[in-house]
């Protein structure tokens, strides 16, 4: 019980205290007072790592960096110490001996080691996963399943750590925590009674007649197995120390500098067959003229990119699958047209300057799903940074449309196409839509995933020394350097550091 159930959208690492201990050992994650900053694990400037605190965990939310190369392939497995176990769905004949306080919860046989090292396998590679919320009072699974996506360390915990060989094998740290006898049952007495509804009597029979011989038959022979042993529980704040040094290593060994490697490439290649650039009619170069000149005003800006994105999202809707279809007209006549080959349209904006694209989307797409991806510049290493996102469920299904207002180095869009892959969506089925991207980030998407369709207005040529587009368009951000003045107006705060919600 040292450290329970950890897993980290945009690299969070949550942890339970263990009980009894208080939250004060969480604070050993903190850095010493006047330790230097470690780089790229945060995007705020304060010293002090973002977190949020409840009166039972403690969330990191500096923001994931990115964990693939430039090629958008993940450069490491996720590292796993421990072990977290799903419970079994009970039959109805084990659901009524467990009323009675009957059913052996602490045989291995009690326990979904298929499911688990199926859920941990991708956790590994990176994938998002549904997780079964399990119900203690009766015994079963709700109906609702629990989303885990994206850590770089992943730290779990349960009884049978170590009582399948092929969890074994996925394992890169195993911990046994060995408490006294004592306190282990004191404990499952305050939970089973308090959170759980059971009644004293039927938690003291099932310990003696279960639990306790499990332990010895199950648990205490599997700690020659692990690689560290506790003693003490969490009251060992040395073993603590260490356990968590180790942790901050890990997180360290799989940050990489992607912006860095696709700032300094060299692109002498054609553009890609997979970009599709708006055609340049007189009305697309009026447009582009106006809100290129630094002399238009807020409210010029605002309409005509307005009406720049609108022609540029039904340019997209034009590479989704169709196919012939017959109706009959309202004069009794067949017309022969096409409709839409697919199951859903999903639109995803890359925050915050993705959402001001949503509009036009929504104009032409009735009832297109919206997901968002909240993607910040890291101000010390120049990384890109995953700290929210919120995606419709069964993405996997649809097509989806990438919306961001510009591109320079590709950074951010590769990490958005990288999340939408990681959450089982085609590579095929998504288009990277951009008001105007510069050819290096072209470039850098199409490299790392051809099969991705990307769609622009314009293609400017170069990146100035601060990876602002240019010649560009409207006036860059001082936040982010793809962001234009459009977005920092209709979104106060851009540059401010979002937690989870």
């Amino acid at each position: 019980e040292l450290l329970t159930t950890s897993q980290g959208l945009n690299r969070q690492i949550e942890f339970c205290p263990a009980r009894g201990s208080g939250e004060d050992s969480l604070d050993r994650l903190l850095p010493p007072a006047g330790a230097p900053r470690r780089k790229s694990t945060t995007s705020l400037s304060t010293t002090e790592p973002p977190l949020l605190r409840t009166g039972t965990r403690t969330i990191y939310t500096a923001g994931r960096p990115p964990w693939y190369d430039e090629h958008g392939a993940q450069s490491k497995e996720a590292f796993v110490i421990g072990t977290t176990l799903t419970d079994d769905v009970l039959s109805s004949e084990e659901q009524t001996l467990a009323a009675s306080n009957d059913y052996n919860f602490d045989h291995p046989g009690a326990f979904d080691f298929e499911l688990l090292v199926a859920t941990l396998r991708k956790l590994k590679q990176g994938k998002s996963v549904k997780i079964p919320v399990y119900d203690f009072t009766s015994h079963g699974r709700h109906k609702d399943w629990k989303n885990v996506y994206g850590a770089s360390v992943i730290i779990f915990e349960g009884i049978m750590s170590f009582a399948d060989k092929e969890l074994l094998q996925l394992l890169d740290m195993k911990i046994f925590v060995d408490t006294d006898s004592d306190i282990r049952l004191v404990r499952r007495l305050r939970r089973d009674i308090t959170e759980r509804g059971r009644d004293i009597e039927g938690v003291i029979k099932q310990y003696n007649k279960f639990v306790k011989p499990a332990f010895e038959m199950y648990i205490e022979p599997t700690m020659r197995l692990a690689d560290i042993v506790v003693p003490r529980g969490g009251g060992n704040m040395v073993a603590i120390d260490l356990i968590v040094q180790h942790v901050h290593s890990q997180l360290e060994e799989r940050e990489l500098s992607v912006r860095a490697l696709l700032a300094s490439a060299q692109q002498t290649q054609p553009l890609p067959q997979t970009l599709s650039v708006l055609e340049s009619t007189p009305q697309v170069k009026g447009l582009h003229t106006i809100i290129r000149n630094k002399g238009t005003s807020r409210d010029e800006f605002i309409f005509y990119s307005k009406r720049l994105m609108r022609l540029l999202i039904e340019h997209t809707l034009t590479f989704l699958p169709s196919q012939s279809c017959v109706v009959q007209t309202p004069q009794g006549h067949e017309y022969e047209g096409r409709s839409y080959k697919g199951k859903g349209i999903t639109g995803v904006s890359v925050l915050r300057a993705g959402e001001t694209m949503e509009p036009a989307l929504r104009a032409v797409c009735k009832d297109v799903r919206i997901g968002k991806i909240l993607i910040q510049t890291n101000l010390d290493s120049g990384e890109p940074e995953l700290h929210y996102l919120r995606l419709p469920k069964d993405i996997s299904e649809d097509h989806v449309i990438l919306m961001d207002s510009t591109v320079s180095t590709g950074a951010a869009a590769m990490m958005a196409v990288r999340v939408l892959l990681d959450h089982e969506v085609q590579e095929e089925k998504i288009a990277l839509v951009s008001l105007l991207m510069a050819e290096l980030g072209v470039h850098s998407v199409a490299y790392a995933f051809p099969k991705v369709k990307i769609i622009t207005s314009a293609v400017d040529k170069s990146l100035d020394d601060l990876l602002h587009v240019t010649p560009g368009i409207g006036k860059p951000s001082h936040a982010r350097s793809h962001s234009f003045c459009y977005c920092t107006v209709e979104s106060e705060g851009m540059h401010q550091t979002f937690a989870p919600q």
